[in-house]
């Protein structure tokens, strides 16, 4: 059973026209990428985390230490 090529094209517009569950589709897509980015991200920042804290906290008591060291009135 061969279809002209005609046939075939209005079989696929019939069958690629049923667009139902399409957004739901979309939207599980969109919700995997942002998911492996923030998963990706978290990775390779973790062995940036510990010395990134570290250099706020000596910031922070640097600057605490700053404010602090003046003479008394």
């Amino acid at each position: 059973m061969l279809m002209k090529l005609s046939q075939v094209g209005s079989w696929l517009k019939a069958k690629t026209s049923n667009r139902r569950g399409q957004n739901t589709v979309e939207y599980l897509l969109m919700l995997t990428v942002v998911v492996g980015v923030v998963l990706v991200s978290g990775a390779m920042l973790k062995k940036f985390m510990p010395t990134l804290f570290n250099n706020i906290q000596q910031m922070i008591t640097g600057a605490a230490g700053q404010m602090g060291g003046g003479s008394p009135p």
